[in-house]
């Protein structure tokens, strides 16, 4: 398909013509198509993700903070945005955003095969090509995403840029994010109680070490009736009183949370139980001694096969999962007393780990997965019922 010669949809019913866009990669490789969202280039890691549905979601995605987002199902966009009248997202009581997974895209931009400009949903309130100019992202719709997913197959993820018609050029080192934990983490620590529960005791506390926690992974915690204290990836909690410690995802390159690794080596002597997800399988791993290396293309949608192992490392149940992450854990390096805990179906690569002699797990996939499967969120009620043994005390005082 020749993505140069097609013509927009909706062309005869737009007030003016469609901008040209073009995704340049670092390999030379062009994929010429039509501007959508924010008309602006920019660069960032191009990524593909095979979920087909809950664009919203990953689009707010910390994880997906400074990437580029292809999209491998084909239509995108047809059920809109849910948004309140104002334009803004809905928050619950709490202030957790009801139906994306942070307050604002974090994807530095949108790739898909078509983008429809008329949804239709009883909860939309914006197109989707509305909502990314109003977060300044830039998309293109109008390529051959199945080539571009074969590159990226057989190359690797690249770093890449979205050129828009009339728009200044980028380079794609500017796509580079530094730090990006530390840009999607909170600035200070906090505590969220869930308002029936405000003022009980005897509920356990659990220390949110948020590296760029999704939305869902805090509405699953509160949903059974814990106290979260909400804390920035590089904070010392060891002075806090709780009964768990939860490490959350995040985005980049896990070897640059070196006071988050150093936080949970020293954690891992209170003894008190630690669950991990996405890059909390990676931080702790590390924090265990074992190493971590860069995926050639990543494990991002909801539907990659897991099959946890056994004690002995028999193989039991598989599990369909979500999942979001370009790093993963080097089986052969896990220290004596460590032991992979779920291998992907696909690639035999490493999607969980556990102590064999603590209450220290992770996994690399979403238990929360938002959009789905949650199939696996009972490992949440597993590690909260790990933490009943302890009475919890006051947190941030």
């Amino acid at each position: 398909m020749n993505s140069q010669h097609i013509r927009p949809l909706n062309a005869s019913r737009q007030a003016k013509p469609p901008r040209q866009a073009t995704l340049v990669l670092e390999d030379g490789s062009e994929f010429s198509g039509w501007a959508f969202g924010k008309a602006r280039s920019q660069a960032g890691e191009v990524v593909f993700t095979t979920g087909m549905t809950g664009y919203p979601q990953s689009l707010t995605d910390p994880s997906f903070r400074g990437q580029i987002l292809v999209s491998t199902y084909p239509l995108v966009g047809n059920y809109g945005v849910p948004l309140a009248k104002n334009g803004e997202p809905f928050f619950d009581s709490l202030g957790i955003p009801l139906h994306f997974e942070s307050p604002k895209v974090q994807a530095a931009g949108f790739v898909v095969a078509e983008a429809c400009e008329e949804p239709s949903h009883f909860a939309c309130g914006a197109t989707l090509s509305a909502w990314l100019e109003k977060n300044n992202v830039p998309g293109v719709w109008g390529i051959d995403t199945r080539s571009l997913t074969e590159r990226l197959r057989e190359h690797g993820v690249m770093m890449g840029k979205i050129l828009v018609e009339g728009s200044r050029d980028v380079t794609l080192d500017s796509g580079i994010v530094p730090h990006p934990v530390a840009d999607v983490s909170p600035r200070e620590p906090g505590e969220i109680v869930p308002a029936d529960l405000d003022g009980a005791d005897k509920i356990p506390v659990i220390v949110l070490v948020d590296c760029g926690a999704k939305a869902n992974i805090i509405r699953c915690l509160l949903a059974r009736n814990v106290k979260v204290i909400r804390v920035p990836w590089n904070y010392d909690f060891s002075g806090l009183s709780f009964d768990g410690i939860f490490l959350s995802n995040g985005p980049g390159d896990p070897k640059d949370c070196g006071k988050t690794i150093a936080m949970v080596r020293k954690a891992f002597g209170m003894g008190k139980p630690i669950f991990g997800i996405c890059l909390g399988n990676q931080i702790m791993a590390l924090a265990a001694g074992a190493d971590t290396y860069k995926l050639p293309y990543g494990h991002r949608g909801q539907n990659q096969p897991c099959t946890e192992l056994g004690a002995d490392g028999t193989p039991g149940r598989c599990y369909i999962t979500s999942q979001n992450h370009g790093y993963a854990v080097r089986a052969e390096t896990l220290p004596s007393g460590w032991a992979p805990w779920f291998v992907n179906g696909n690639d035999g690569t490493i999607e969980g780990i556990r102590s064999l002699k603590a209450p220290f797990s992770a996994v690399q996939f979403h238990p929360e997965g938002c959009p789905g499967p949650r199939d696996t969120e009972f490992l949440i009620d597993r590690f909260i019922e790990q933490t009943r043994g302890s009475q919890p005390k006051k947190g941030i005082g």
